[in-house]
């Protein structure tokens, strides 16, 4: 009882040291690094082995000596721990490394961002004709002060180390959040405070300094909640508090709470965030989907609007 007694505090301390100086920034297209998740591929990270799947496949081991992992429609990428950012399309698992001396990253349909070792932020695209998944470009420099990103299907976001969020791409869901609907041929300030974002199918969430969780864009089936549904929403509206980390999908999103619970809501689960899980360290939407994965290291799945299963266990060191 003493040492669940203890375990519990520390969790509480831990989370509570995150909240105050700001949730540490997930540069994943989830919660975490850990897990990533877009249409039907699926990855997760399990200490530095990457597994891969597809729907309801039982995840397998596709690479090793893995930090980060994530996916665009069927691009698999890996973040080494030597710092080389691989990618690979399908199940064949045959790896090219697109950049060196990466530190962190966020990918997409339409390409990829990677924050440097010198501390400098690039943007790779991806060839459009092939949903993303053709060769990478050659890097453009974005930023040097970002702390995390996203990539959108239509819009960039990249957030500042103070907090400012920046967007560039098509605006004509509002996904700018500032009320206008032409593009940007820049990157333009649209929110402050922020510690996270992410994007997808013409909408993206933030995550604010003190846990409130705004959304803009899409919604014709509700990932942003109320704001704006059944069309799209062209400013940031809030739908969720006392967050610590979102994620979201094609038509529903995701955010863990301060207690480790998991919330979603968007289509064929409701407008109002429900509780779905809990003891949760981090979370993934795709299309139809999501996943998440607890503090026993045991993976869950299930599609939108059913009950969660158990698919996995990362196994013990």
């Amino acid at each position: 009882m003493k040492t669940d007694y203890l375990h519990t505090l520390i969790k509480i301390a831990i989370v509570v040291i995150c909240v105050l100086a700001g949730q540490a920034p997930s540069h994943a297209d989830s919660t975490s690094p850990r897990l990533a998740a877009y249409y039907d591929l699926k990855m997760l990270l399990c200490g530095q082995t990457a597994y891969q799947w597809r729907g309801d496949d039982s995840p397998r081991p596709i690479a090793n000596n893995v930090v980060q992992v994530s996916v665009g429609r069927d691009a698999s990428y890996v973040l080494t721990a030597s710092g080389q950012l691989l990618s690979w399309s399908g199940s064949s698992g045959s790896k090219q490394e697109i950049l060196d001396q990466v530190s962190w990253f966020a990918a997409g349909r339409t390409g990829v961002f990677a924050a440097q070792t010198d501390g400098k932020l690039v943007y790779l695209a991806r060839t459009k004709g092939w949903f993303g998944e053709g060769g990478a470009a050659k890097p453009e420099s974005v930023s040097s002060s970002a702390v995390t990103a996203s990539i959108g299907d239509s819009a960039d976001y990249f957030v500042a180390s103070n907090g400012t969020l920046f967007v560039k791409g098509r605006a004509h869901r509002g996904q700018y959040g500032d009320g206008r609907l032409e593009a940007s041929k820049t990157f333009v300030p649209v929110a402050k405070d922020v510690s996270a974002v992410k994007a997808h199918t013409g909408h993206a969430l933030l995550l604010k300094r003190d846990g409130v969780v705004m959304g803009t864009g899409g919604n014709i089936y509700g990932p942003l909640g109320k704001h704006g549904i059944g069309d799209k929403a062209i400013s940031w509206g809030e739908i969720f508090r006392n967050a610590v980390a979102i994620a979201t999908g094609s038509s529903h999103s995701l955010a863990i709470d301060r207690k480790g619970s998991l919330w979603h809501w968007g289509r064929g689960i409701g407008l109002e965030p429900e509780k779905i899980l809990e003891n949760v360290i981090a979370a993934a939407a795709d299309q139809s989907s999501s996943i998440a994965l607890l503090e026993d290291n045991s993976l869950w799945q299930w599609a939108r609007g059913q009950t969660p299963k158990h698919i996995f266990q990362c196994p013990e060191k």
